[in-house]
Order: C-alpha cells, then structure tokens, then sequence
C-alpha cells in the first residue's frame, strides 16, 4: 500500500473507532448521560486546549486571554442563532470567522510585543472582554448570563447527538491542523518559533506567520465556544476569566507545548480526574497544582513533549504483527 494512502486511510480509521464505538455505547445505553457528558466536556476542553497550543506551543507566543476567544464564539453563535435564525452549523462557522477577526484585532497590537509583555497585554484584553460581557446587558443578558436551548440539550437524544458532534468536530479540526502544520505556512510558522532572527534572515516575515497562528488559535477557540454554549445551553461571561485561560494553558503544559495529541490526553485525563475526584468536593481542585508540580520536576517538556502520536505506525506495526503470526502459524518459510 502506497504511503499517501496510508497516510490518509489509517488516521481516518482510527478516528472513526474512537468516535463510533462511544457513541455507539452510548446509544444502546452501556455509558449513562453522565459519562456522555463528561466524555462531551472533555472534549470541548481538548478543543480549547488545541487553540491554546497552536498559539503558545507551535506559534512560540504566551497568550494568557484565550477563553475570552471562547466567550466571544459562545455569545456570538448564540446570537447569530437566536437573532438572526441561522443554522446551528452555520452560526457555528460564523462564530468561529467572527472570533478569528477579534483575534485579528486584539493580534495585531498585541504581537508586536513579545514574551512577558505579550501575557500581561492578552490577559488584559481577555479581562475586558469579560467586563464587556458583562455590562452590555442587552446582547448577553449581563451577569445573569444567556440560555441557549439547542437539540444538544434533548433529554433522550442530546448525549449522543452532542458526543457525535463534538467529537467528530474535535477530529476535524486535528485533521486540518495537522495538514496546515505540514504546509509551507505550517513549516514557516516552526522556523518563526525556533528562532526568529533566522527566521527573518531567511525572508520569512515573522509578524505575518505570528498572526497566522494566532488567529487560527481564535478561530479554533471560537469553535469551542460555539460548541460550549450548544452543549451546557447556558453561558455566562465567567467563562472569559483568567483562571478559565490558566486551565487551558494547563493542559498544554501537561500534554507537552507543540504536541496536539499530547493536549488532547491531558484534558481528557485531567477533566475525567476532577470527575472521578468529585466526591473530595473543592479539595480536588489540588489536584491539578499538584500534577503540574511533579510534571515540571520529573518531565518538563511535558507528557509527549514536541512528539506525536502516529497513527500510521501503530496500524501499521498491528496489521505486521498480525500478518506475521498469520504466517508463522499456517505458512513454512523455506
């Protein structure tokens, strides 16, 4: 089989058994509600953890305001459904285009600075994107937050449909980013994070490539919010807090900066933990200082580091180790 094949067949089948089979369990009742919704939260949060990476880790830029790109994608799909009665699918995509272009706007200032300046100038403009949430009262409701009642939220058939959507768009989006990460604009933005002064000797203009990944970290953070408000039907603008952000940032470092699969088993793992942990009530929010601790002083760079899962290979080396014992077992080699 030709690599090229391989390259697309094999990730495409494993990404159809991880979202299938659960949602299969689900449908005929093996996971309850619960688990549904606690898989479905995961989720949300390894797409918030990827827009994170594509920022800080692939990109190279500490941004510390990435949950108020999720609020805005929140709000802004609740309003293009509610107000202006568009598909969820449609005011999904425009919630994510409408977030890229805040992202724009609060990058091209913002990108002009650089490590410490940068976090501090992002968690400003992620604080005033709260506050702004938060005074105008007559597009979100103000503190009180907004309802979103979607079929998502469908007492018999919302656990499934939510699992389905949300994960099958988690796929999606690690598709795609993995096919731009491997393009030129993909290659270009590494060489910007490796070294900068390089970078520009080599012709390569780093504040373009700098906005680049930053509006696709906003694009993809405005997908999870749009996400966000279908699934829980309720948003408020706590959602755009600093601690919010510092989860997410979590996440990465846990999973490793620059690996996308490294983000998506540390939110799963770390979400399912503080589930599985609930009856410790606020006591299992230690967990999270204390797994960062011992993951700084026994792995730095993180669970996968800069690595990622090869999906090619492992099928491959499956489908080897199964042909081998098929042929060991009814074929004499000579």
């Amino acid at each position: 089989m030709k690599q090229s094949v391989k390259n697309i067949l094999f990730p495409g089948i494993v990404a159809v058994v991880l979202i299938v089979v659960p949602a299969a369990l689900i449908s005929i009742g093996v996971l309850d509600g619960y688990y549904a919704q606690v898989l479905t939260a995961a989720c949300i949060n390894a797409i918030m953890a990827i827009s994170v990476n594509v920022v800080v880790g692939i990109t190279g830029q500490l941004s510390l305001g990435q949950a108020g790109f999720m609020a805005i994608g929140a709000y802004s799909c609740i309003f293009f459904t509610l107000e202006l009665g568009l598909p969820l699918a449609v005011s999904l995509l425009c919630a994510a285009v409408f977030t890229a272009f805040a992202g724009f706007l609060i990058g091209f200032p913002s990108l002009k600075l650089t490590g410490d300046y940068l976090a501090i100038v992002t968690l400003g403009f992620g604080e005033i994107i709260r506050v702004l949430l938060t005074n105008l009262k007559s597009i979100t409701d103000g503190p009180n937050g907004k309802s979103f009642p979607t079929i998502l939220q469908d007492v018999h058939t919302g656990p499934f449909t939510s699992f389905l959507v949300i994960t099958g768009t988690l796929a999606l989006i690690v598709v795609l980013l993995q096919n731009f990460l491997r393009s030129s604009y993909g290659r270009a933005i590494f060489a910007v994070r490796e070294d900068e002064i390089a970078a520009n000797s080599s012709g390569i203009p780093i504040f373009r490539y700098k906005m680049i990944g930053f509006v696709t970290g906003a694009f993809i953070a405005g997908v999870g919010g749009a996400l966000y408000a279908m699934f829980i039907g309720f948003v408020k603008p706590d959602i755009a807090s600093f601690t919010k952000s510092i989860d997410y940032l979590i996440y990465v470092v846990l999973g490793g900066m620059g690996s996308m699969t490294g983000s998506i088993i540390a939110a799963y793992t770390l979400y399912m933990v503080q589930e599985l942990l609930r009856f410790l009530q606020n006591y299992r929010l230690l967990i999270y200082p204390l797994i960062l601790i011992f993951v700084m002083i026994f792995r730095p760079q993180g669970l996968m580091g800069m690595q990622e899962i090869s999906f090619v290979r492992l099928v491959s080396r499956l489908l080897a180790c199964i042909s081998g014992k098929k042929k060991k077992g009814g074929v004499k080699f000579e």
